[in-house]
């Protein structure tokens, strides 16, 4: 009883491993995030199968992955494949990996093609240290409000995103991590129309509001940089001081530079509170 997991191509089926072709071929049951999908990636990369094909996406993988363990139990050797790339990043296969280690069932992956590091190669941004951050938040509150937990993240961001929502995501980044932080768009990656934008994030949004954003979407940030958190910080404080040193009351100061510094009341009433405690 085995568990595999296999990345697939994000597009162009020459990417397809002589591993991924040889799993297919050995399995017993194939566990496809769209079936239809997978006969044709069979079909393009010419590989042929006796196992069982079954769905398995976000609207059935609890189900599933019952289902699946059980299989895995009698000495099934199970396939799991997404659309593209890797099961299990924001594809299914989490909990049926999880149960399956649990349950002490032999597992093993198949790498191969991924859109995050492919994008973090092409977007020109620092790679030593990235994130993945999957899809934003679809309400523009929430998606806020998880761009203003990153505001300081040092490291390369990488996102999935809708193409219908890509506007909307870059003018959200670019109120929280401004107009100038770089950043890269990567579609359609390995197709026969990749394409890459890289510029500031001003740019990236004047892009994707002029033009019409079709296929696959990978947008990539650069990080912020070095001791910003802190120095920002200190700044915030600095300029509430001043503001309170001319008269104001310290709810307005706080207003007041938040407003001035582009960001949300609460960062700059932390950053206060968190002076005081260290002057204390």
């Amino acid at each position: 009883m085995t568990l595999i997991l296999a990345a697939t191509p994000l597009g162009n089926p020459g990417d397809a491993s002589p591993r991924l072709k040889s799993a297919i071929e050995n399995a017993s049951i194939i566990a496809a995030e769209d079936s239809r999908r997978f006969h044709r990636l069979c079909a393009d990369i010419q590989v042929t199968f006796t196992a069982r094909v079954l769905s398995f996406f976000e609207g059935n993988e609890e189900d599933r992955t019952r289902e699946l363990i059980a299989e895995l139990k009698t000495g099934a050797t199970v396939l799991v494949v997404s659309d593209a790339g890797m099961p299990t990043i924001s594809d299914p296969g989490f909990r049926l990996m999880r149960d399956a280690i649990a349950e002490g069932i032999e597992v093993s992956v198949i790498p191969g093609p991924s859109a995050v590091t492919m994008s973090v190669a092409l977007s020109g941004l620092p790679t030593d240290r990235f994130s993945f951050e999957g899809f934003p938040p679809r309400t523009a509150g929430a998606r806020l409000a998880t761009f203003e937990k990153l505001r300081f993240e040092e490291r390369t961001m990488v996102f999935f995103e809708a193409p219908h929502r890509l506007t909307d995501s870059l003018v959200d980044a670019v109120n929280v991590f401004g107009a100038d932080r770089l950043g890269a768009i990567c579609r359609e990656m390995t197709k026969r129309y990749e394409e890459t934008i890289r510029g500031n994030l001003g740019e990236l949004s004047a892009w994707a509001s002029s033009n019409e954003v079709l296929g696959e979407i990978t947008l990539v940030i650069a990080g912020a940089a070095t001791d910003s958190a802190s120095l920002t910080a200190a700044d915030m404080v600095g300029r509430v001081r001043e503001f309170e040193g001319a008269g104001m009351d310290r709810k307005s100061a706080i207003a007041t530079v938040a407003d001035e510094f582009g960001i949300a009341k609460r960062l700059v009433y932390a950053a206060v509170v968190d002076a005081n405690k260290m002057s204390q």
